[in-house]
């Protein structure tokens, strides 16, 4: 089973062919496809080729299946004693991908 270590916006994920990433947004349209070129590792079951920072000539095509957002934060500051209190949301939004083929 082959296996990668790829970097999307900063963030390292372990990805296998078929599976299912949950991403910071990225600006590419539901159906179409990614292709990340900053792969750091490639596993082929015994055989791993580690990168120098990157593995060259490795790449990874990702599907987009959907955008959507995240759970809501909470985000509460307070001051004792001086009635301050500030409560804030954040929701992220996310992209989901399908690993489809992991190329060395």
């Amino acid at each position: 089973m082959s296996y990668a270590i790829i970097q999307i916006a900063g963030k390292q994920y372990k990805v296998a062919p078929q599976d299912k990433l949950v991403i910071d947004r990225q600006e590419t349209e539901a159906g179409e496809k990614i292709t990340v070129t900053d792969v750091l590792l490639v596993g082929e079951g015994e055989a791993v080729q580690i990168g120098t920072p990157l593995v060259k000539g490795a790449k990874v095509v990702l599907k987009v299946e959907d955008h959507s957002k995240g759970d809501k934060i909470r985000v509460f500051k307070y001051k004792s004693k001086s009635r301050y209190r500030k409560t804030r949301g954040h929701r992220q939004h996310l992209t989901t991908v399908t690993v489809e083929s992991i190329a060395a």
